[in-house]
Order: structure tokens, then C-alpha cells, then sequence
């Protein structure tokens, strides 16, 4: 019996122990789970404190519809002009990079070959006539004989006589339009031919200008409509970079091909160009104004999102609420968008603070609590607490 009570006696304390040691675990998890639901309720007190947020009011005024695309400038003429009779280039009369004008000397091919030729057509000219004469003498019998003889061979003569003269005048080269010479392709001393492709120089018209740009064809509908009405579609040509305006024109030719690989149609339009600032063959940004839309619905920019609803925007309510709202986006210049459908004018939508907002989310205005408080009271109301004032101060010695 003793060795029994001993035996309890000696794991009363080892029970005990286990049992501190589980019953540890079971107080930090407690701990945890308090300390969870505080926080997750701090939380919550916070999430539903109200979402500072700046608003702006929806208005109305004239947005222009325009599509921005990417423009080659294109001059109206380049020709290469190329020698029509083979020989040496003796003279240039042109310095790089001038601007001619049509008919001016431009080169000069050696003359001499075909002077010497010009000398043999007309010495058989003067062969030709002196047979001419005699056949006349030898022929005065036989007048209807001679009337077709001397026909025939003046014909002949005066006809060679005329390819000659013109190969002479092929040697003074002159401009067929009036622009910009190039760099000389082909200096003095060397032996050109008439079928050279690489020509002499390349006159480029530098005024004016066109620009050459593709349209989706998503945008061409709207595009033909404008155009076919007979309205000039003004466009307005940009620097590479977007940051400087270059020249303004309007559009006048629509291409009668799609390109199937693209989906785009090209487009033309014509630039004045009076101060040359349009380069031949420089990429621009074009801006093509199709249309204005009058009086529409303007919000700025930053208030339309794009998610799961579609295009939306927060529309700030009177009880200090937002709520999604739909909306259909027309045009933008990227400052203000156009709203076509879903707001209307004097509707109050959020510009900053989007990111935190959701559906019926409570929301307070920058702004508005400093404003009310730092408003200075009316002269109307100092004028009321003036007479008050005086009251109290003249009934003050009749309760003395």
C-alpha cells in the first residue's frame, strides 16, 4: 500500500506539469485570435471612414473629333532628269542644293559630233538641191515627172535636215520643272548615254508639298462622308517628337486601294509650304480634324476608367456617396473626353482618389471642410450681432 501511494504521489506533479504545458498553447492561440479580431476590427473602422477625393462638375462645349496618325511628306514632283544623246558632259550650270526654275540650264553634253553631223546634213543639202536643180533642167520636158521627183526629194532632205537640228539642241540641258536641284549625280569630263538611269541630277518641288498618311478602316466611313460633302478636312502636320507644330493644309485625295495587309487606306494632303519648315521624305505626326462635336458633354480626362463594367465613371452623390456609373466616351483631346451617353451636364464625377473607391463608398470632398471653415462671416450677419451688442450694452447700467 505505501509503495502504491508513493508510486501517485511521485506523478501527481509530472500530470501537472503536462498539463501547464499544453494548456501554454491553448492561451497563445487565444491571445492570437483577440489580437486578430481587434485589428480586423480597426480595420473595418477604418475602411468605412469616408475616402478623400477631388470632384469636378461635367460640362458642356465643342469637342473636335480628330485622328492622329504617322505622315511622310511626299513633293508633288521629283524628276530625275536624264540625258536624251549619248556624249561628254562638258559644263553644269547649277550649284547644289539651288532652286531653279523651269527652263533654266541645268548642263551642257560636247556639241562638237554633232555639229560636224549638222555640217554633213547641210553639205547634202546643198548636194541635194544642186541635183535638185539639175533634174529640174533635165526634166523640164517631163513636167509632171519632175513636180514628183522634186517633191519627194525635198521632203526627204528637209526631214534630215530636221532630226539633226534636233539632236543639236538635246546637247543644252535645261530644267523640265521648276524646285530644288540635288547633288550633282554626274560631274563634268565623264561620258554620259542616253540610256543611263541614274540621270544627271533630280530636281524635288519643294512648294508646295503634300504629306502622305494611312487611315484605319474602321475611320474611313466618317473620313469619305466629310470629304464627299465637299468640306475641306484641315490637317496639321507635327514634328517626330509631338512637341512643335509645323504647318497646317487640308486634305484633298483619298486613295481607291485598301491595304489588305494593313487594314489602312493613304490619304494626301496639300501644304502651302511658303517657308519650306516641310522637308521631302520627313516623318511627321498628322492630326486630320473630321469633325466638331457641338455642345457635348465634357468631363475632364482622369474621371474615365475602363473595367469589368465597360467605361465608367464615379459619380459623386448628395449623401457624401459615389456610385458606378456607365458611361459612353465620344472623342478626346486629351485633357477633357467627350461623353455621349450616361452623364449629363452639371453631374459631378471624381477626377483623384479612384483607386481606393467602390460602389456606395463614402467619400469626402478636398476641400470643402477647409473652405467652409476659413469662410469669413457675411457683413449681414456682423450687422445683426452689432445691434445685439449695443442691446446688452445699454441694458447693462439698469441692472445696476
Amino acid at each position: 500500500m505505501s509503495e502504491q501511494q508513493d508510486t501517485q504521489a511521485v506523478q501527481r506533479p509530472g500530470k501537472r506539469r503536462t498539463r501547464l504545458i499544453l494548456a501554454v498553447p491553448v492561451v497563445a492561440v487565444l491571445l492570437v485570435v483577440v489580437l486578430v479580431r481587434s485589428f480586423t476590427h480597426e480595420s473595418h473602422a477604418h475602411g468605412a471612414a469616408s475616402q478623400v477625393v477631388k470632384v469636378a462638375q461635367a460640362t458642356n462645349g465643342d469637342m473636335p473629333e480628330t485622328l492622329t496618325e504617322l505622315g511622310t511628306v511626299s513633293p508633288i514632283a521629283t524628276v530625275i532628269v536624264l540625258p536624251q544623246l549619248s556624249g561628254y558632259l562638258t559644263e553644269v550650270g547649277y550649284r547644289e542644293g539651288e532652286d531653279v526654275t523651269k527652263g533654266q540650264f541645268l548642263a551642257q553634253i560636247d556639241p562638237r559630233q554633232f555639229e560636224i553631223d549638222l555640217q554633213q546634213a547641210q553639205a547634202q543639202l546643198l548636194k541635194d538641191q544642186a541635183a535638185l536643180a539639175q533634174a529640174r533642167s533635165d526634166l523640164a520636158r517631163f513636167h509632171q515627172l519632175r513636180a514628183q521627183q522634186a517633191i519627194a526629194e525635198q521632203l526627204v532632205t528637209d526631214q534630215e535636215f530636221l532630226v539633226k537640228r534636233l539632236d543639236l539642241a538635246y546637247c543644252h540641258i535645261t530644267a523640265p520643272v521648276a524646285g530644288r536641284v540635288g547633288l550633282r549625280l554626274v560631274d563634268p569630263g565623264n561620258y554620259v548615254t542616253a540610256s543611263s538611269s541614274t540621270g544627271i541630277v533630280v530636281i524635288t518641288t519643294m512648294k508646295p508639298t503634300t504629306v502622305e498618311f494611312t487611315v484605319a478602316q474602321n475611320d474611313l466611313d466618317k473620313v469619305i462622308e466629310r470629304f464627299n460633302s465637299g468640306v475641306k478636312l484641315p490637317v496639321t502636320a507635327y514634328s517626330s517628337d509631338n512637341t512643335r507644330q509645323i504647318a497646317t493644309g487640308t486634305l484633298y485625295a483619298i486613295s481607291n486601294q485598301m491595304a489588305t495587309s494593313t487594314g489602312t487606306v493613304t490619304l494626301r494632303a496639300t501644304f502651302p509650304n511658303d517657308d519650306e519648315a516641310l522637308f521631302p521624305s520627313e516623318f511627321v505626326n498628322v492630326q486630320l480634324l473630321v469633325n466638331t462635336l457641338n455642345q457635348a458633354v465634357l468631363v475632364p480626362t482622369p474621371a474615365v476608367l475602363s473595367g469589368a463594367p465597360g467605361d465608367y465613371v464615379y459619380l459623386a452623390n448628395t449623401d457624401h456617396t459615389v456610385s458606378v456609373r456607365k458611361v459612353t466616351l465620344g472623342p478626346s483631346d486629351g485633357k477633357n473626353t467627350a461623353i455621349l451617353s450616361g452623364l449629363s451636364v452639371g453631374d459631378t464625377v471624381v477626377i483623384d482618389g479612384t483607386d481606393r473607391l467602390s460602389d456606395g463608398a463614402k467619400i469626402s470632398i478636398a476641400g470643402a471642410g477647409a473652405a467652409a471653415r476659413a469662410a469669413p462671416s457675411t457683413p449681414a450677419t456682423q450687422k445683426k450681432k452689432n445691434p445685439d451688442a449695443s442691446a446688452q450694452g445699454a441694458s447693462a447700467p439698469s441692472h445696476g
